[in-house]
């Protein structure tokens, strides 16, 4: 990306003002591919942004469309990636490096911010048209009434997916149903999962070093370390996967419709699964892996609640309320899992 080069002539191209405008193309360099995989394991990620103001791409002309969008770098990037050659008007807003739908909620991606981006960049000096189009995702933090009033410039709200935008600007800015559909398939959950799985490494690997050293402090080497240690540590590791990547993958066919319903089935089925292969033997340590992995993998599944759309901030309190009960029956479990080291 060239996000530094100005494109501040004073012609048609910048509808004739000498307002400092920077280019972007639609060709990905190293650079970006690198950051999409940083960012994805959640390196740096509230750093990730890029300029607001406004862009061109192409060679825009006072009649072509504005976009507008937020200043994370991979959502600017997956859009202009989207645009390919087409000529238009980019503007970015400041949203503190937040992506679109998680900014509207926080008041970022808002009126205020659209208002004051239109008046700095004099957006009017560089268009004849007065309409702005909208991510859809972004439409919760924008009153658009009060974006004519304040500026002049229509809304217009545009479709859900960045992939949709070219065959929404080809007929006439009208979009179809599935363009409005707010959807969660398989390959986006999936793409979530690293910085989940990252996150929630280091607790992982304390739990995993907890269950697998603590039968050999108890019992010694010979006996704690391969008849429980090592279980306790698949049991551990087990957990973080179910939890940070199988549930989201499986999210939809998870019974429940709270996150921590659907962790907790899952926990359940995994402590079935242990048991039938041999890593949890006994009732009481089956009983206690029911618990405390049905508790781990309901709480890893309920974080996932925000990266979800699907979830509002009133559903991700009341999942919140399941803490308690998660707390205690992981505490329950884990007692229950460790009378194996005494039989």
């Amino acid at each position: 990306m060239n996000s530094d080069k100005c494109c501040c002539k004073q012609s048609a191209d910048c509808g004739g003002s000498s307002q400092h405008v920077r280019t972007l193309t639609p060709d990905w360099g190293v650079s970006d591919f690198l950051g999409m995989i940083r960012v994805r394991l959640g390196c740096g990620r509230m750093s990730y942004g890029m300029e607001p103001g406004l862009y061109a791409m192409g060679s825009p002309t006072p009649e072509s469309p504005v976009l507008a969008t937020a200043n994370y770098k991979l959502t600017v990037d997956v859009l202009r990636r989207e645009l390919g050659d087409r000529d238009l008007w980019l503007l970015v807003l400041d949203t503190a490096n937040v992506n679109v739908w998680c900014a509207a909620g926080k008041g970022l991606f808002g009126t205020a911010e659209l208002t004051r981006q239109i008046e700095a960049t004099r957006l009017a000096q560089h268009v004849t048209r007065r309409r702005v189009i909208l991510p859809q995702l972004g439409a919760p933090g924008v009153a658009a009434h009060k974006v004519k009033s304040q500026t002049g410039f229509h809304v217009v709200y545009g479709p859900v997916r960045a992939k949709d935008i070219p065959e929404f600007l080809d007929n006439g800015q009208d979009a179809t149903p599935e363009m409005r559909r707010v959807t969660f398939p398989l390959g986006e959950r999936l793409a979530l999962t690293p910085i989940e799985l990252r996150q929630q490494f280091r607790a992982a690997l304390i739990l995993v070093l907890a269950l697998g050293l603590t039968p050999v402090i108890w019992r010694g080497w010979d006996q704690g370390l391969w008849n429980h240690g090592l279980r306790g540590a698949m049991a551990g590791v087990a957990c973080w996967l179910a939890g940070c990547l199988l549930g989201p993958a499986l999210l939809p066919w998870l019974p429940g419709r709270a996150f921590w319903v659907k962790g907790a089935f899952l926990g359940a089925a995994l402590a079935a699964g242990l048991a039938l292969t041999g890593v949890v033997q006994g009732l009481l340590p089956g009983l206690g892996a029911m618990l405390w992995l049905g508790a781990g993998v309901s709480f890893l599944l309920m974080n996932f609640t925000g990266c979800s759309t699907f979830t509002s901030l009133s559903g991700v309190k009341r999942e919140m309320k399941a803490i308690p009960a998660q707390i205690a029956a992981g505490t329950m479990g884990l007692v229950l899992w460790s009378t194996g080291w005494w039989l």
